[in-house]
């Protein structure tokens, strides 16, 4: 982890050897990331786990300017890069096809919690809803959801502790029950 730390500093302060020492390390785990992301997709999905974390890769490659606070800060963005990259493939699936929609199964660490599966892109409209009112549970979620971060890790990033984390995943998961529950046409809108 220290490794990781060094390098991201390297990195940032344009050392652009850092970025090939770094790639070499976290790669595994983009691709860990990648792949918790594409078992929630649909059977048959165009776009394959390696071709998001080379999508996701080229992406994190354009901010060289960013000041990297540590390794977790590092994986929420790259978490948060890999959802948009979903959301943007999907977008295009569903001009392209006219429908076609592609699912998440809210499982496991799950939004919803009661297994039922609702499209990627109502729940990037929820989560957008959500970041509305209160941007650290969307965080949250995005971190926990779909970085598969830990909840100490994603209370590092946040710079808050570990129980807020959790007291903030659980709400925003309730939350996201209710709005996706309500359908994507139907979203109540209700933000208590």
């Amino acid at each position: 982890m220290e490794d990781i730390n060094a390098l991201l500093s390297a990195w940032s302060a344009g050392e652009q050897s850092a970025l090939e020492k770094l790639t070499a390390i976290v790669y595994d785990e983009l691709h860990r990331m990648a792949h918790r992301y594409m078992r929630r997709e649909r059977p048959g999905h165009s776009l394959q786990t390696t071709a998001l974390v080379n999508e996701a890769y080229v992406r994190l490659i354009d901010y060289k300017r960013m000041q990297w606070q540590d390794r977790a800060h590092f994986f929420a963005i790259s978490a948060q890069l890999m959802r948009r990259i979903l959301v943007e493939h999907a977008r295009r699936h569903n001009l392209k096809r006219g429908g076609g929609l592609q699912h998440v199964p809210l499982d496991e660490a799950a939004v919803v919690g009661d297994g039922r599966t609702t499209n990627i892109l109502e729940l990037d409209d929820a989560l957008n809803v959500l970041a509305r009112f209160d941007a650290r549970k969307a965080q949250v979620v995005e971190m926990r959801f779909f970085g598969g971060l830990s909840v100490e890790e994603s209370a590092e990033v946040l710079k808050v502790s570990p129980a807020t984390v959790m007291r903030d995943w659980r709400t925003a998961q309730a939350w996201l029950y209710r709005e996706l529950s309500a359908g994507s046409t139907g979203m109540s809108g209700d933000r208590s």
